[in-house]
């Protein structure tokens, strides 16, 4: 039996907070055990220099990232883990395929939609005032991500759909031009992937500064914790568990037996006070194995170092054969 390829790529952005583990992290590790999967996990730093101009925070990103994802569980030896960055046929691949690419498919990328937008509300003269190159051709660079792997399922948040159906457009149209060289990517997007609510009832994100880091020390989760935002109701007053940022954090991480148990307390009249402090006792239990190796491997980046330059090892020969493929079909090949 054919193995399939499913790629995920984590922009080196941030320090992954509680929604990134929940939303992205935890379901790919999942599939990372799928023994009829090849599993394909990368830092996208090369994204990252779209939004990322502090070369610290980079590092940092970069550094935290791999070290999270290694803390919760991955096994590099079944799957394979690299830096975008470490592999040259992919920007490489990236220029073959802008040569395809229509303007007017970029121009309908909902980011640099959302970009041209914000500058016409601000009524400046230029449409186009801050957008880079990078930003605008963002979507060519990840399908050179994808298609050089020949990933068949490209798990993704909803906003990032349209990317993957940009790369299988740009894919038909490279198999078109110059014949069947690249798999048709699928992008999966499951509506039952947690999306928490951040501590102002704004989605957890970065950008809201709202979030709350995935492996904080006990007393800073803490205090996070006791920030999210809830009503006026008191204690004895029964609370609804569906319109509570509590709860829905609670039971994206507890079993479903557990959550029964917390909904009822919050049903019975459970106090906002009582109800956060049993959310940290949780959380805190729950992270704290992981905690002490995310603190054990952030010291030993010489470690994280070799595992990611490993991963690009088998990168790169993959990336290899399939450039080989790409060069020979549009005659870039060596004259014989």
């Amino acid at each position: 039996m054919n193995k399939k390829t499913v790629l995920t790529g984590i922009t080196t952005t941030g320090i992954p907070h509680l929604g990134n583990y929940v939303g992205a992290i935890r379901p790919a590790l999942s599939e990372s055990r799928n023994e009829n999967v090849n599993a394909c996990y990368f830092l996208a730093d090369l994204h990252a220099l779209v939004k990322n101009r502090d070369p610290n925070l980079l590092r940092e990103s970069t550094l935290a990232i791999a070290a999270t994802w290694l803390a919760m569980g991955l096994d590099p030896d079944k799957s394979m883990f690299y830096r975008q960055s470490d592999i040259p046929d992919i920007p490489a691949l990236s220029w073959m395929l802008s040569s395809v690419t229509s303007k007017g498919l970029m121009n309908r990328s909902h980011a640099y939609k959302a970009f041209v937008q914000e500058n016409k509300i601000n009524h400046s003269r230029d449409p186009d005032k801050g957008v880079t190159m990078a930003l605008f051709t963002y979507p060519i660079l990840m399908a050179a991500d994808i298609l050089i792997f020949n990933a068949h399922q490209v798990p993704v948040g909803k906003d990032q759909i349209q990317h993957v159906e940009m790369a299988r457009d740009i894919a038909q149209r490279f198999n078109h031009l110059y014949g069947e060289t690249f798999v048709i990517p699928e992008a999966v997007f499951d509506n039952k992937t947690a999306v928490l609510t951040g501590l102002d009832g704004r989605k957890m994100s970065k950008t809201y500064n709202n979030s709350i880091p995935l492996f904080v020390d006990s007393d800073k989760l803490r205090k996070l914790i006791m920030k999210i935002k809830t009503n006026s109701l008191q204690p004895g007053q029964p609370k609804d568990p569906n319109e509570s940022v509590i709860f829905e954090i609670f039971q994206a991480f507890s079993s479903p037996e557990e959550a029964t148990n917390f909904k009822e307390k919050l049903l019975e009249g459970l106090g906002w006070g009582d109800a956060k402090q049993i959310l940290f006792e949780y959380l805190d239990f729950y992270l704290e194995k992981p905690r002490q190796e995310y603190n054990r491997l952030i010291m030993d980046s010489a470690y994280i170092e070799s595992i990611l330059k490993q991963g690009a090892l088998k990168a790169q020969n993959k990336s290899s054969e399939m450039m080989i493929k790409v060069r020979k079909a549009i005659g870039l090949q060596a004259i014989e």
